[in-house]
């Protein structure tokens, strides 16, 4: 039997349907986009908590590849100490071509061995590469290995909490000597092939701005491998650094982020330091040339090893704003000098550069932290601490299209990923020319008038020897006003040698000066000088067809001369 539905009936049911099956889309929409939100949410916050292999573990410690940063500071510390301490019983020899590519291993048991103390951070295997060479560089900077072993393995390593962008890991040692750096496997890689090189250049000079390494490991945790370097510490954390710096010589994104302007001291790169410091920084002429011929000596050195992306990390201290605030901070609870002597050698940035500890001013006591003086536009003394670092960036054919396509997109000179000769010019001109500038020594009056009297006299065409003899009349003239009655006398006697032209003949009232007082000689000598100034302009073109040969000192025309001024 068929039942037939009324059209109204019909149109109400169909209606209900759509609402019923809008409202379960709408449901499922709703629960698709929370699920959505949710998911993006957390990456988001995933990302933030990870950069690279650093992360962050539910308990908020940083991990390393899934590896507290308790347990691999741990690691380290029992690692070296045994490397350090076996490779005590290995006899001194020369460094052989076969030591850098030696790698020992050593395996750390929870439970500890015959060789190994046991520990609670997991079982570990310790790799230490090219022991023999990095000992001889260790010896090279005057590192002793128990210091070596005391400064990175007495007390717990601490761990820098502005690491970068770059996803490593960064330790200082206790005692601020050594930085330790969680590297990649291709820089790791890197740096095993460069050592060679590095060794021929330090043989050749110690003084350099680029990374001293002092020891190359990896911790296999895990199934993962965490290759760590140590290097010297360039910015000292005893010395309150004001500004920071990493400078590439390029201008491509390179301002700090929002981000790192919130820190308590952000790492400003380029375009900050040419907004903030349009003049530079201002140097001594030898603290100049001492740092531009050693980054121009250390870019070569990496061009060769076609070496690029590298940069110039900078700390500079405000002296003058640093008494300020150390005057302040006594006032209200006392202020520890805490700065001290670095065991390394040629670790210092003023030694890097082969120049010595000038003094800043007359109150100024040496400066025991070997930072480079310096002034800003203002007058202020400043402390310069620098270092080339990131070094181990090759130009292989990853950054070869890095820089391909950054330089369709945008100015291929202004990107840092560039070929290694372009970028080394580039970093040195940037560096010695905005960056670094000669700061422009101001001569008193007083000293330009003694250069001007102690200068070789010169022979005029047409004058001959009476150009000369006026000169020195007038300089013994001169010295008749600031020495002695006895001296003036003798002083006149000289002048009287009949070859030469007589004082009477030059000045006029020569007699009327002998009787008169101080301030009258001081009178006639000033129109004297004043006459023979303008005598010497008519005569500038003639001198300046006078060759060097030709300058004849006072000795030459007065031979008494020496005798008189006694």
């Amino acid at each position: 039997m068929l039942f037939l539905i009324p059209p109204i009936a019909h149109r109400d049911l169909q209606s209900q349907f759509c609402r019923k099956l809008s409202s379960v889309k709408d449901l499922a929409g709703t629960r698709k986009n929370a699920s959505a939100e949710s998911s993006s949410t957390s990456m988001s916050q995933t990302m933030k908590k990870t950069i690279g292999h650093r992360g962050i573990d539910p308990t908020g410690e940083t991990t390393y590849k899934k590896t507290t940063s308790s347990a691999l500071k741990g690691a380290i510390q029992l690692g070296i100490t045994h490397t350090v301490g076996s490779l005590s019983h290995k006899p001194e020899r020369d460094v052989l071509l076969q030591d850098f590519e030696v790698v020992e291993s050593i395996f750390f048991p929870s439970e500890g061995s015959n060789l190994t103390p046991a520990h609670h951070y997991g079982d570990f295997m310790f790799k230490t590469y090219a022991p023999i060479a990095f000992r001889y560089f260790r010896e090279m900077f005057g590192i002793r290995p128990d210091d070596y072993m005391y400064s990175l393995c007495n007390e717990p390593l601490i761990e820098l909490s502005n690491s970068g962008a770059s996803g490593s890991l960064f330790y200082v040692s206790s005692d601020d000597e050594y930085i330790i750096k969680t590297v990649q496997h291709k820089e790791a890689e890197f740096l095993q092939k460069l050592l060679p090189g590095y060794f021929m250049n330090l043989n050749q000079n110690k003084r350099t701005l680029l990374p001293k390494f002092y020891g190359l490991y990896c911790v296999q945790s895990g199934g993962k491998n965490i290759r760590i370097a140590v290097m010297n510490n360039l910015l000292p954390s005893a010395v309150r650094m004001h500004f920071k710096f990493d400078l590439k010589g390029s201008t491509y994104k390179r301002r700090a982020s929002p981000k790192e302007r919130e820190k308590t001291v952000p790492t400003y790169k380029d375009l900050d330091f040419m907004q903030d410091m349009p003049d530079g920084l201002l140097l001594e002429g030898d603290k100049y040339n001492a740092v531009c011929k050693t980054i121009q000596r250390d870019c070569l050195l990496l061009q060769s090893f076609k070496i690029m992306d590298y940069s110039l990390l900078m700390g500079i201290h405000n002296v003058d704003q640093a008494c300020r605030e150390q005057a302040s901070e006594e006032a209200v609870g006392g202020a520890v000098d805490q700065r001290r002597p670095q065991k390394s050698l040629y670790s210092t940035a003023i030694e890097a550069i082969q120049a010595e500890a000038g003094s800043m001013g007359p109150t100024d006591t040496e400066d025991k932290t070997g930072g480079i003086p310096a002034r800003n536009l203002k007058g202020e003394r400043l402390l310069l601490y620098i270092g080339i670092i990131d070094i181990l960036q090759s130009y292989r054919f990853v950054k070869r299209l890095e820089h391909s396509w950054k330089a369709l997109v945008h100015d291929g000179d202004t990107v840092s990923v560039h070929r290694p000769s372009f970028y080394a010019e580039r970093f040195q001109k940037f560096m010695c020319n905005t960056v670094f500038k000669k700061l422009a020594l101001k001569t008193s009056p007083s000293k330009k008038r003694r250069a001007v009297a102690n200068s070789p006299l010169k022979k005029t065409a047409g004058s001959g020897p009476l150009l000369s003899t006026q000169t020195s009349i007038n300089s013994q003239q001169l010295s008749l006003h600031q020495v002695s009655t006895e001296t003036r006398e003798d002083t006149e006697t000289d002048n009287k040698t009949p070859e030469f032209v007589s004082t009477s003949q030059l000045l006029p009232h020569a007699k009327d000066t002998k009787s008169s007082t101080g301030v009258d000689v001081n009178s006639v000598l000033s129109r004297h000088q004043e006459r023979s100034a303008s005598r010497r302009v008519q005569l500038g073109t003639l001198e300046e067809s006078v060759s060097a040969e030709d300058a004849i000192s006072l000795s030459d025309i007065v031979p008494n001369a020496s005798k008189s001024s006694s």
